[in-house]
Protein backbone atom coordinates (compact mmCIF):
# COMPACT_ATOMS: atom_id res chain seq x y z
CA UNK A 1 0.00 0.00 0.00
CA UNK A 2 1.75 3.09 -1.21
CA UNK A 3 -0.42 5.37 0.92
CA UNK A 4 1.79 4.96 4.00
CA UNK A 5 4.87 6.97 3.01
CA UNK A 6 3.55 10.01 4.94
CA UNK A 7 6.13 12.60 4.02
CA UNK A 8 8.83 11.39 6.46
CA UNK A 9 11.61 13.85 5.47
CA UNK A 10 9.77 16.96 6.66
CA UNK A 11 11.05 18.76 9.74
CA UNK A 12 8.69 19.30 12.66
CA UNK A 13 7.46 22.85 12.87
CA UNK A 14 4.14 23.48 14.60
CA UNK A 15 1.04 21.62 15.78
CA UNK A 16 -1.49 20.80 13.10
CA UNK A 17 -4.82 22.54 12.78
CA UNK A 18 -7.28 20.84 15.18
CA UNK A 19 -9.84 20.27 12.45
CA UNK A 20 -7.47 17.99 10.60
CA UNK A 21 -6.28 15.96 13.54
CA UNK A 22 -9.31 13.95 14.40
CA UNK A 23 -9.67 11.62 11.48
CA UNK A 24 -8.97 8.69 13.81
CA UNK A 25 -12.31 7.05 13.21
CA UNK A 26 -13.94 4.19 11.34
CA UNK A 27 -14.10 5.16 7.67
CA UNK A 28 -16.89 3.35 5.90
CA UNK A 29 -18.04 4.41 2.45
CA UNK A 30 -21.68 5.42 2.53
CA UNK A 31 -23.94 2.75 1.12
CA UNK A 32 -21.18 0.37 -0.04
CA UNK A 33 -19.81 -2.53 2.04
CA UNK A 34 -16.07 -2.39 2.54
CA UNK A 35 -14.10 -5.01 0.61
CA UNK A 36 -11.95 -7.31 2.71
CA UNK A 37 -8.40 -7.07 1.44
CA UNK A 38 -5.15 -8.81 2.32
CA UNK A 39 -4.28 -8.56 6.02
CA UNK A 40 -0.51 -9.00 5.55
CA UNK A 41 -0.28 -5.90 3.35
CA UNK A 42 -2.18 -3.91 5.93
CA UNK A 43 0.09 -5.08 8.75
CA UNK A 44 3.15 -4.15 6.72
CA UNK A 45 1.72 -0.70 6.09
CA UNK A 46 1.08 -0.15 9.79
CA UNK A 47 4.62 -1.26 10.58
CA UNK A 48 6.03 1.16 8.02
CA UNK A 49 3.87 3.93 9.44
CA UNK A 50 4.97 3.21 13.00
CA UNK A 51 8.64 3.26 12.03
CA UNK A 52 8.34 6.41 9.95
CA UNK A 53 5.89 8.66 11.72
CA UNK A 54 7.53 9.38 15.09
CA UNK A 55 10.37 11.10 13.26
CA UNK A 56 8.08 12.81 10.78
CA UNK A 57 6.97 16.39 10.89
CA UNK A 58 3.66 18.12 11.25
CA UNK A 59 3.87 20.79 8.57
CA UNK A 60 5.94 22.10 5.72
CA UNK A 61 6.24 25.86 5.24
CA UNK A 62 7.91 27.55 2.32
CA UNK A 63 7.49 31.31 2.17
CA UNK A 64 3.75 32.07 1.88
CA UNK A 65 2.94 28.39 1.20
CA UNK A 66 2.11 25.71 3.76
CA UNK A 67 1.40 21.99 3.48
CA UNK A 68 -0.57 20.22 6.19
CA UNK A 69 -2.92 17.26 6.27
CA UNK A 70 -3.48 13.80 7.66
CA UNK A 71 -3.04 10.15 6.69
CA UNK A 72 -4.47 7.05 8.31
CA UNK A 73 -4.84 3.30 8.05
CA UNK A 74 -7.46 1.20 9.80
CA UNK A 75 -8.60 -2.41 10.06
CA UNK A 76 -11.98 -3.61 11.37
CA UNK A 77 -13.90 -6.85 11.85
CA UNK A 78 -17.67 -6.57 11.53
CA UNK A 79 -20.36 -9.17 12.25
CA UNK A 80 -23.40 -9.98 10.10
CA UNK A 81 -21.86 -8.78 6.85
CA UNK A 82 -21.85 -10.52 3.50
CA UNK A 83 -18.77 -12.64 2.83
CA UNK A 84 -17.44 -11.16 -0.44
CA UNK A 85 -15.65 -14.34 -1.51
CA UNK A 86 -18.64 -16.41 -2.74
CA UNK A 87 -20.49 -13.39 -4.12
CA UNK A 88 -22.05 -10.03 -3.41
CA UNK A 89 -25.09 -9.66 -1.18
CA UNK A 90 -27.26 -7.48 -3.38
CA UNK A 91 -28.33 -8.75 -6.77
CA UNK A 92 -28.71 -5.43 -8.60
CA UNK A 93 -25.44 -3.72 -9.54
CA UNK A 94 -24.39 -1.11 -12.09
CA UNK A 95 -20.84 -0.33 -13.19
CA UNK A 96 -19.53 -2.53 -10.40
CA UNK A 97 -21.44 -0.73 -7.61
CA UNK A 98 -24.66 -1.57 -5.82
CA UNK A 99 -27.74 0.14 -7.18
CA UNK A 100 -29.06 2.75 -4.74
CA UNK A 101 -31.73 1.74 -2.27
CA UNK A 102 -34.23 4.21 -3.77
CA UNK A 103 -34.68 1.87 -6.77
CA UNK A 104 -37.14 -0.96 -6.17
CA UNK A 105 -35.04 -3.49 -8.11
CA UNK A 106 -32.21 -2.95 -5.62
CA UNK A 107 -34.14 -4.73 -2.86
CA UNK A 108 -33.42 -8.30 -3.91
CA UNK A 109 -30.54 -10.13 -2.25
CA UNK A 110 -28.47 -12.91 -3.79
CA UNK A 111 -29.88 -16.26 -2.76
CA UNK A 112 -27.42 -18.34 -0.74
CA UNK A 113 -25.16 -15.48 0.26
CA UNK A 114 -23.18 -16.12 3.43
CA UNK A 115 -23.51 -13.60 6.23
CA UNK A 116 -20.74 -13.74 8.79
CA UNK A 117 -17.96 -11.74 10.44
CA UNK A 118 -15.71 -10.19 7.79
CA UNK A 119 -12.58 -8.12 7.83
CA UNK A 120 -11.93 -4.86 5.98
CA UNK A 121 -9.33 -2.15 5.92
CA UNK A 122 -9.11 1.43 4.76
CA UNK A 123 -6.37 3.92 3.97
CA UNK A 124 -7.07 7.62 3.81
CA UNK A 125 -4.90 10.64 3.04
CA UNK A 126 -5.78 14.30 2.64
CA UNK A 127 -3.19 17.07 2.19
CA UNK A 128 -4.02 20.80 2.42
CA UNK A 129 -1.95 23.22 0.37
CA UNK A 130 -2.42 26.80 1.54
CA UNK A 131 -1.07 30.19 0.60
CA UNK A 132 -1.29 33.56 2.40
CA UNK A 133 -0.26 37.10 1.47
CA UNK A 134 -0.56 40.37 3.34
CA UNK A 135 -2.26 43.15 1.38
CA UNK A 136 -2.39 46.91 2.00
CA UNK A 137 -4.74 48.45 4.59
CA UNK A 138 -4.80 45.35 6.78
CA UNK A 139 -6.34 43.00 4.21
CA UNK A 140 -5.08 39.45 3.69
CA UNK A 141 -5.32 37.14 0.70
CA UNK A 142 -5.39 33.35 1.08
CA UNK A 143 -6.01 30.26 -0.99
CA UNK A 144 -6.60 26.61 -0.12
CA UNK A 145 -6.41 23.44 -2.20
CA UNK A 146 -7.26 20.01 -0.79
CA UNK A 147 -8.30 16.60 -2.04
CA UNK A 148 -8.92 13.31 -0.25
CA UNK A 149 -7.85 9.87 -1.44
CA UNK A 150 -9.42 6.69 -0.08
CA UNK A 151 -7.62 3.41 -0.77
CA UNK A 152 -5.55 5.15 -3.44
CA UNK A 153 -8.51 6.68 -5.31
CA UNK A 154 -10.30 10.02 -5.21
CA UNK A 155 -12.75 9.91 -2.33
CA UNK A 156 -15.58 11.50 -4.33
CA UNK A 157 -14.42 11.43 -7.98
CA UNK A 158 -14.52 14.78 -9.73
CA UNK A 159 -14.96 16.93 -6.63
CA UNK A 160 -12.39 18.83 -4.57
CA UNK A 161 -12.72 19.24 -0.83
CA UNK A 162 -11.16 22.70 -1.01
CA UNK A 163 -10.28 24.79 -4.07
CA UNK A 164 -10.90 28.40 -3.16
CA UNK A 165 -9.49 31.86 -2.55
CA UNK A 166 -10.39 34.40 0.12
CA UNK A 167 -9.90 38.04 1.15
CA UNK A 168 -10.17 38.87 4.85
CA UNK A 169 -9.86 41.79 7.26
CA UNK A 170 -10.12 41.70 11.04
CA UNK A 171 -12.71 44.48 11.02
CA UNK A 172 -14.82 43.33 8.05
CA UNK A 173 -14.65 39.55 8.13
CA UNK A 174 -13.77 37.34 5.16
CA UNK A 175 -15.15 36.53 1.72
CA UNK A 176 -14.29 33.12 0.22
CA UNK A 177 -15.08 31.91 -3.31
CA UNK A 178 -14.76 28.47 -4.92
CA UNK A 179 -15.11 24.82 -3.93
CA UNK A 180 -15.32 24.14 -0.18
CA UNK A 181 -16.91 21.91 2.44
CA UNK A 182 -20.16 22.84 4.15
CA UNK A 183 -20.30 23.58 7.86
CA UNK A 184 -23.14 21.07 8.36
CA UNK A 185 -20.91 18.20 7.26
CA UNK A 186 -17.43 19.37 8.31
CA UNK A 187 -18.38 20.52 11.83
CA UNK A 188 -20.62 17.51 12.48
CA UNK A 189 -17.79 15.29 11.22
CA UNK A 190 -15.15 17.04 13.33
CA UNK A 191 -15.01 17.69 16.19
CA UNK A 192 -18.41 16.35 17.16
CA UNK A 193 -18.83 12.96 15.51
CA UNK A 194 -15.13 12.11 15.27
CA UNK A 195 -14.46 12.72 18.96
CA UNK A 196 -16.93 9.99 19.99
CA UNK A 197 -16.61 7.50 17.10
CA UNK A 198 -19.70 8.69 15.19
CA UNK A 199 -18.16 10.77 12.40
CA UNK A 200 -19.80 9.02 9.45
CA UNK A 201 -22.96 7.91 11.22
CA UNK A 202 -23.65 11.46 12.41
CA UNK A 203 -21.89 13.73 9.92
CA UNK A 204 -22.64 11.86 6.67
CA UNK A 205 -26.30 11.03 7.24
CA UNK A 206 -29.41 13.14 6.81
CA UNK A 207 -30.72 15.61 4.25
CA UNK A 208 -27.71 17.94 4.10
CA UNK A 209 -24.85 18.27 1.60
CA UNK A 210 -21.12 18.18 2.31
CA UNK A 211 -19.19 19.54 -0.71
CA UNK A 212 -19.77 22.74 -2.67
CA UNK A 213 -18.44 23.51 -6.15
CA UNK A 214 -19.34 27.15 -6.96
CA UNK A 215 -19.80 28.74 -3.55
CA UNK A 216 -19.51 32.20 -2.07
CA UNK A 217 -19.07 32.38 1.72
CA UNK A 218 -19.08 35.47 3.92
CA UNK A 219 -17.89 35.14 7.52
CA UNK A 220 -18.46 38.18 9.73
CA UNK A 221 -15.90 39.36 12.23
CA UNK A 222 -16.19 37.93 15.72
CA UNK A 223 -18.85 39.67 17.81
CA UNK A 224 -18.84 40.11 21.59
CA UNK A 225 -22.20 38.73 22.77
CA UNK A 226 -23.19 37.79 26.34
CA UNK A 227 -19.53 37.90 27.39
CA UNK A 228 -18.73 35.32 24.74
CA UNK A 229 -17.67 35.22 21.08
CA UNK A 230 -20.24 34.89 18.30
CA UNK A 231 -19.37 34.14 14.67
CA UNK A 232 -22.03 34.44 11.94
CA UNK A 233 -21.67 33.12 8.41
CA UNK A 234 -23.69 32.72 5.19
CA UNK A 235 -22.86 30.53 2.18
CA UNK A 236 -24.47 30.40 -1.27
CA UNK A 237 -23.83 27.93 -4.09
CA UNK A 238 -25.38 27.88 -7.54
CA UNK A 239 -24.44 24.28 -8.25
CA UNK A 240 -24.40 23.08 -11.86
CA UNK A 241 -25.18 26.20 -13.88
CA UNK A 242 -26.07 24.04 -16.90
CA UNK A 243 -29.53 23.50 -15.39
CA UNK A 244 -31.74 26.34 -16.63
CA UNK A 245 -35.22 25.01 -15.79
CA UNK A 246 -34.52 23.41 -12.43
CA UNK A 247 -31.81 25.79 -11.28
CA UNK A 248 -29.89 24.55 -8.25
CA UNK A 249 -29.78 26.85 -5.23
CA UNK A 250 -28.00 26.24 -1.94
CA UNK A 251 -28.07 28.38 1.19
CA UNK A 252 -26.35 27.63 4.48
CA UNK A 253 -26.42 29.84 7.56
CA UNK A 254 -24.01 29.06 10.37
CA UNK A 255 -23.47 30.46 13.86
CA UNK A 256 -20.96 29.54 16.54
CA UNK A 257 -21.11 30.82 20.12
CA UNK A 258 -18.05 30.26 22.33
CA UNK A 259 -17.99 31.20 25.99
CA UNK A 260 -15.40 29.71 28.30
CA UNK A 261 -15.62 25.94 28.11
CA UNK A 262 -18.94 25.97 26.23
CA UNK A 263 -19.23 25.88 22.42
CA UNK A 264 -22.54 25.84 20.53
CA UNK A 265 -22.72 25.36 16.75
CA UNK A 266 -25.94 25.86 14.81
CA UNK A 267 -26.56 25.61 11.08
CA UNK A 268 -29.43 25.63 8.62
CA UNK A 269 -29.25 24.39 5.04
CA UNK A 270 -32.05 25.15 2.59
CA UNK A 271 -31.64 23.85 -0.95
CA UNK A 272 -33.48 23.49 -4.24
CA UNK A 273 -32.71 21.12 -7.11
CA UNK A 274 -29.60 19.50 -5.73
CA UNK A 275 -29.17 15.75 -6.06
CA UNK A 276 -32.00 14.15 -4.02
CA UNK A 277 -30.27 12.03 -1.38
CA UNK A 278 -29.81 11.18 2.30
CA UNK A 279 -26.03 11.49 2.26
CA UNK A 280 -24.86 14.49 4.25
CA UNK A 281 -21.33 14.16 2.81
CA UNK A 282 -22.41 14.34 -0.82
CA UNK A 283 -21.72 17.19 -3.28
CA UNK A 284 -24.32 19.80 -4.22
CA UNK A 285 -24.63 19.95 -8.02
CA UNK A 286 -27.95 19.41 -9.80
CA UNK A 287 -30.94 17.09 -10.08
CA UNK A 288 -28.77 14.59 -11.98
CA UNK A 289 -25.10 14.63 -13.04
CA UNK A 290 -26.15 15.72 -16.53
CA UNK A 291 -27.64 19.11 -17.41
CA UNK A 292 -29.14 17.51 -20.53
CA UNK A 293 -31.68 15.87 -18.20
CA UNK A 294 -33.06 19.28 -17.15
CA UNK A 295 -36.30 19.05 -19.18
CA UNK A 296 -36.87 15.37 -18.32
CA UNK A 297 -37.00 15.59 -14.53
CA UNK A 298 -39.03 17.43 -11.93
CA UNK A 299 -37.79 19.74 -9.23
CA UNK A 300 -36.97 18.81 -5.64
CA UNK A 301 -35.70 20.33 -2.43
CA UNK A 302 -34.37 19.32 0.96
CA UNK A 303 -33.15 21.01 4.11
CA UNK A 304 -31.76 20.51 7.59
CA UNK A 305 -31.68 22.44 10.85
CA UNK A 306 -29.04 21.30 13.34
CA UNK A 307 -27.70 22.38 16.73
CA UNK A 308 -24.66 20.84 18.42
CA UNK A 309 -22.83 21.70 21.59
CA UNK A 310 -19.86 20.60 23.67
CA UNK A 311 -18.79 21.48 27.17
CA UNK A 312 -15.44 20.91 28.88
CA UNK A 313 -16.44 19.93 32.42
CA UNK A 314 -12.82 19.99 33.57
CA UNK A 315 -9.42 19.08 32.16
CA UNK A 316 -10.48 15.43 31.89
CA UNK A 317 -14.16 15.26 30.88
CA UNK A 318 -16.00 16.68 27.87
CA UNK A 319 -19.65 16.08 27.02
CA UNK A 320 -21.24 16.77 23.64
CA UNK A 321 -24.48 16.27 21.79
CA UNK A 322 -26.56 17.34 18.84
CA UNK A 323 -30.00 17.23 17.26
CA UNK A 324 -30.93 17.54 13.58
CA UNK A 325 -34.22 17.83 11.73
CA UNK A 326 -34.30 16.64 8.11
CA UNK A 327 -36.81 17.44 5.39
CA UNK A 328 -37.06 16.08 1.84
CA UNK A 329 -39.63 17.09 -0.79
CA UNK A 330 -39.26 13.76 -2.59
CA UNK A 331 -38.36 13.33 -6.28
CA UNK A 332 -40.25 11.23 -8.79
CA UNK A 333 -38.54 8.53 -10.83
CA UNK A 334 -38.21 8.82 -14.60
CA UNK A 335 -36.07 7.25 -17.31
CA UNK A 336 -33.71 9.88 -18.72
CA UNK A 337 -32.05 7.67 -21.35
CA UNK A 338 -34.36 4.95 -22.77
CA UNK A 339 -33.20 1.65 -24.20
CA UNK A 340 -31.97 -1.75 -23.10
CA UNK A 341 -29.52 -0.10 -20.66
CA UNK A 342 -31.94 2.56 -19.50
CA UNK A 343 -30.69 5.32 -17.25
CA UNK A 344 -32.83 6.77 -14.46
CA UNK A 345 -32.72 10.07 -12.66
CA UNK A 346 -31.86 10.50 -8.98
CA UNK A 347 -35.17 9.79 -7.29
CA UNK A 348 -36.20 9.91 -3.62
CA UNK A 349 -38.97 8.25 -1.57
CA UNK A 350 -40.83 6.96 -4.63
CA UNK A 351 -44.11 5.06 -4.76
CA UNK A 352 -43.46 2.61 -7.57
CA UNK A 353 -46.98 1.15 -7.41
CA UNK A 354 -49.54 3.92 -7.81
CA UNK A 355 -49.40 6.83 -10.32
CA UNK A 356 -50.41 10.26 -9.05
CA UNK A 357 -51.41 13.38 -10.97
CA UNK A 358 -50.16 11.92 -14.23
CA UNK A 359 -46.78 10.90 -12.76
CA UNK A 360 -46.06 7.17 -13.09
CA UNK A 361 -43.65 6.94 -10.16
CA UNK A 362 -44.31 9.88 -7.82
CA UNK A 363 -41.98 10.95 -5.02
CA UNK A 364 -43.30 11.89 -1.58
CA UNK A 365 -42.13 14.34 1.05
CA UNK A 366 -40.59 13.03 4.25
CA UNK A 367 -39.10 14.36 7.46
CA UNK A 368 -37.15 12.87 10.36
CA UNK A 369 -35.20 13.84 13.46
CA UNK A 370 -31.76 12.47 14.41
CA UNK A 371 -29.50 13.00 17.40
CA UNK A 372 -26.41 11.94 19.31
CA UNK A 373 -24.69 12.25 22.71
CA UNK A 374 -21.06 11.62 23.62
CA UNK A 375 -18.50 11.65 26.42
CA UNK A 376 -14.70 11.95 26.31
CA UNK A 377 -12.17 11.35 29.09
CA UNK A 378 -8.49 12.35 28.90
CA UNK A 379 -5.61 11.39 31.15
CA UNK A 380 -2.10 12.12 29.94
CA UNK A 381 -1.67 10.77 26.38
CA UNK A 382 -4.74 8.52 26.70
CA UNK A 383 -8.23 9.49 25.51
CA UNK A 384 -11.28 7.28 26.05
CA UNK A 385 -14.65 8.04 24.49
CA UNK A 386 -18.15 6.69 24.05
CA UNK A 387 -21.02 7.83 21.87
CA UNK A 388 -24.61 7.01 21.04
CA UNK A 389 -26.24 8.07 17.77
CA UNK A 390 -29.85 7.72 16.66
CA UNK A 391 -31.39 8.05 13.20
CA UNK A 392 -35.11 8.42 13.76
CA UNK A 393 -38.21 7.13 12.07
CA UNK A 394 -39.70 9.34 9.37
CA UNK A 395 -43.04 10.94 8.67
CA UNK A 396 -44.26 10.55 5.09
CA UNK A 397 -47.46 10.12 3.08
CA UNK A 398 -45.86 7.57 0.78
CA UNK A 399 -48.51 4.80 0.69
CA UNK A 400 -46.24 2.07 -0.73
CA UNK A 401 -44.79 -0.77 1.30
CA UNK A 402 -41.25 0.38 0.44
CA UNK A 403 -42.01 3.88 1.65
CA UNK A 404 -43.46 2.56 4.89
CA UNK A 405 -40.47 0.25 5.38
CA UNK A 406 -38.01 3.13 5.29
CA UNK A 407 -40.21 5.44 7.35
CA UNK A 408 -40.81 2.85 10.06
CA UNK A 409 -37.16 1.92 10.60
CA UNK A 410 -34.64 3.58 12.91
CA UNK A 411 -31.01 2.93 13.79
CA UNK A 412 -29.19 3.16 17.12
CA UNK A 413 -25.38 3.01 17.24
CA UNK A 414 -23.20 2.78 20.34
CA UNK A 415 -19.42 3.24 20.21
CA UNK A 416 -16.36 2.87 22.44
CA UNK A 417 -12.86 4.05 21.66
CA UNK A 418 -9.40 4.38 23.19
CA UNK A 419 -6.73 6.62 21.65
CA UNK A 420 -3.06 6.97 22.53
CA UNK A 421 -1.25 10.14 21.42
CA UNK A 422 2.24 8.91 20.63
CA UNK A 423 3.56 12.37 19.81
CA UNK A 424 4.90 14.14 16.72
CA UNK A 425 1.43 14.01 15.17
CA UNK A 426 0.97 10.24 15.54
CA UNK A 427 -2.05 8.68 17.22
CA UNK A 428 -2.85 4.98 17.65
CA UNK A 429 -6.39 3.95 18.45
CA UNK A 430 -8.78 1.08 19.08
CA UNK A 431 -12.51 1.12 18.41
CA UNK A 432 -15.65 -0.93 18.98
CA UNK A 433 -19.31 -0.42 18.24
CA UNK A 434 -22.71 -1.94 17.70
CA UNK A 435 -25.81 -1.09 15.66
CA UNK A 436 -29.44 -1.96 16.29
CA UNK A 437 -32.19 -1.42 13.71
CA UNK A 438 -35.75 -1.29 14.98
CA UNK A 439 -36.91 -3.67 12.24
CA UNK A 440 -35.71 -5.82 9.35
CA UNK A 441 -36.14 -4.16 5.97
CA UNK A 442 -34.97 -1.07 4.17
CA UNK A 443 -32.70 1.15 6.26
CA UNK A 444 -33.92 4.40 7.90
CA UNK A 445 -34.59 7.27 5.54
CA UNK A 446 -31.58 9.23 6.90
CA UNK A 447 -29.20 6.53 5.61
CA UNK A 448 -28.00 6.60 1.98
CA UNK A 449 -27.74 2.80 1.76
CA UNK A 450 -28.97 -0.29 3.53
CA UNK A 451 -25.52 -1.04 4.97
CA UNK A 452 -24.16 2.51 5.14
CA UNK A 453 -21.72 3.53 7.91
CA UNK A 454 -21.67 0.13 9.69
CA UNK A 455 -21.53 -2.47 6.86
CA UNK A 456 -24.44 -4.26 8.60
CA UNK A 457 -27.32 -4.56 6.11
CA UNK A 458 -30.69 -3.78 7.67
CA UNK A 459 -32.36 -6.21 5.24
CA UNK A 460 -30.33 -9.08 6.69
CA UNK A 461 -29.92 -8.44 10.42
CA UNK A 462 -31.31 -6.10 13.05
CA UNK A 463 -28.02 -6.09 14.97
CA UNK A 464 -24.30 -6.11 14.31
CA UNK A 465 -21.05 -5.16 15.97
CA UNK A 466 -17.46 -4.34 15.07
CA UNK A 467 -14.05 -3.75 16.56
CA UNK A 468 -10.75 -2.64 15.11
CA UNK A 469 -7.60 -0.58 15.35
CA UNK A 470 -5.81 2.08 13.37
CA UNK A 471 -3.12 4.71 13.18
CA UNK A 472 -3.48 8.32 12.11
CA UNK A 473 -0.79 10.91 11.46
CA UNK A 474 -1.27 14.65 11.23
CA UNK A 475 1.36 16.66 9.41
Amino acid sequence: MTMTIFLCPFKAHHPATPGRAARARPVRRAGLPATALALPAFRLSLMAAALCLPAASQALDWGPFSLTGFAKAEITRTSNTCDPRPGDCQLAKKDGFYEGKEKKWADELVQGSTYKTTESHTTLIQPYLGVKFDLPLGFKFSGLLSQRWRDGKEDIPGFYYEKNIAVSHQDYGSLRVGAMTTRAWSVADYPYGTNVGLADFWGSSGAGYGLLTNAVRYTARTLDVLEGDLVLEATYDQGNTGFKIHKPQFWEFYAQFHKGDLVIDAMVQDTRNGTPAAWGHGPFTGMTPFAADDSKVGGAGQSIAMVMGRYQIDSRFEISGGIRHNRWSGAYAVITVPGAAAQWNNMFNVDWETPKNGVANPGYAASSTDGYVGLRYRTGPWIAHTGMGYLGKAKTDNPSKRGKDMADNSALVNTLGLNYEYGQGLQIYGLAGMVHYSRLGLSPISMPGNSAFTNVDSRVSKVGNWFGAGVVYVF
